[in-house]
C-alpha cells in the first residue's frame, strides 16, 4: 500500500471492540507497524513536526512509547532515554507514582539519564488521560531537563489528556 496521507495511516489501524473490556473500542496499532512504508511515514511525520525544536534527548515510556521514541531519536540525531516500570532499570533511579483509571503505577528513570538544561522530547504511542505523560514530565523536570514538546501517534480526544498538558507543545498524527 502506498502511504501518502494521515487517512492512509488511519486505515491501517485495526479497531477491536470490547477490548480489554466490554464497551471499550481498542485502536490496535500493530497492523500499521507491520507495514514498513506506513511505519516509516509515521516516524517521518513525527520527526518533521519537531524538527525545529533542537531536541537533544527523546524520552519514551514503556512499552509502546519505545517503538516510536527510539527511531525518532535516531531520525532527529538525538539520544534515547527509556522511562520504565518500577524495578526494570539496573542503575540508580528516581521514581514517580501516578494515577491510573483504577489505582496507581510507578515509573522510573536513571538518575543520570538527562542533564540540566537538556532539550527533551517526550514520546508515547497514545495520549489518553495524560497520566503517564504527566508522571514522565515530573521525572524529566526533577532531572533538570527542559521539555521542548510532547509527541504521540494517536490522541483519544474524549479522554481529555490534552487539557491536562496545556503548557506544552503537543504533536499528534491521528485523533479519535
Amino acid at each position: 500500500m502506498t502511504v501518502s496521507s494521515v487517512e492512509d495511516l488511519r486505515a491501517l489501524i485495526r479497531e477491536v471492540p470490547d477490548f480489554p473490556k466490554p464497551g471499550i473500542l481498542f485502536y490496535d496499532i500493530t497492523t500499521l507497524l507491520r507495514d514498513p512504508a506506513a511505519f516509516h511515514e509515521v516516524i517521518d511525520r513525527m520527526a518533521d513536526a519537531v524538527k525545529d525544536e533542537r531536541i537533544e534527548t527523546v524520552v519514551g515510556m514503556e512499552s509502546r512509547g519505545f517503538i516510536f521514541a527510539a527511531p525518532l531519536a535516531d531520525r532527529l540525531g538525538a539520544g534515547f532515554v527509556p522511562v520504565r516500570k518500577l524495578g526494570k532499570l539496573p542503575a540508580e533511579t528516581i521514581e514517580v507514582e501516578y494515577d491510573l483509571e483504577y489505582g496507581t503505577a510507578t515509573l522510573e528513570i536513571h538518575r543520570d539519564a538527562i542533564s540540566a538544561g537538556q532539550r527533551v522530547l517526550i514520546v508515547d504511542d497514545l495520549l489518553a488521560t495524560g497520566g503517564t505523560v504527566l508522571g514522565t514530565i515530573e521525572l524529566v523536570r526533577r532531572l533538570g531537563g527542559e521539555i521542548a514538546a510532547l509527541s504521540f501517534m494517536v490522541e483519544l480526544t474524549a479522554l481529555g489528556g490534552r487539557a491536562r498538558l496545556g503548557e506544552f507543545a503537543i504533536h499528534t498524527l491521528l485523533a479519535y
